[in-house]
């Protein structure tokens, strides 16, 4: 009987109301919003595969672009760099005497991607890195100039040609007419 005695709760119904987000403008036409991206998204990615193998890291550039290409990423450009060679030398035990020489050349393939959305990102980095070769170093970084610095190999000829004429007293001046 004690329950028979409480009031029922009356609780106040929900009011719904119909808003614009705050983003639109009074002059601006709707349909601006949905042409903004769904998700976050990363400008320019660099991805950087290092190895000793070259047809391997070939293989496994093209096996990145594809799933790139699968994920509905733009892959805006594929590039290999100029291979490094690195000396080593290993000396007999408590010496200085050369055991053996090797000369190994250090490969470099990259992959930029543009405009990656946000979820897509960690799914492409998992399959790389589950399908990465041993032997093979990825790097994924965000752009920077000093990318495209390494890329092209300086022109020796003009580089000479530009300190010669440094060394003769630099350019002459153009007089305006």
């Amino acid at each position: 009987s004690l329950l028979s005695l409480r009031a029922p709760l009356l609780l106040p119904k929900p009011t719904y109301t119909a808003t614009r987000p705050s983003s639109y403008s009074v002059y601006e036409p709707d349909y601006l919003e949905s042409l903004k991206p769904k998700f976050p998204q990363i400008e320019c990615l660099n991805v950087q595969i290092k190895g000793y193998d070259y047809p391997l890291l070939e293989s496994y550039q093209r096996f990145l672009h594809s799933v790139a290409e699968y994920l509905a990423m733009d892959v805006s450009d594929c590039y290999a760099l100029p291979p490094q060679q690195t000396q080593v030398q290993r000396l007999r035990p408590n010496s200085t005497v050369i055991e053996a020489d090797y000369k190994l050349t250090t490969y470099e393939r990259n992959l930029q991607l543009n405009n990656v959305d946000a979820p897509q990102y960690p799914q492409f980095l998992r399959i790389a890195q589950a399908a990465l070769p041993e032997g093979v170093q990825l790097t994924v970084a965000e752009h920077t100039d000093d990318h495209d610095e390494r890329r092209y190999v300086p022109d020796k000829e003009l580089l000479d040609l530009k300190t010669e004429l440094e060394r003769m007293g630099g350019a002459t001046p153009t007089k305006k007419k």
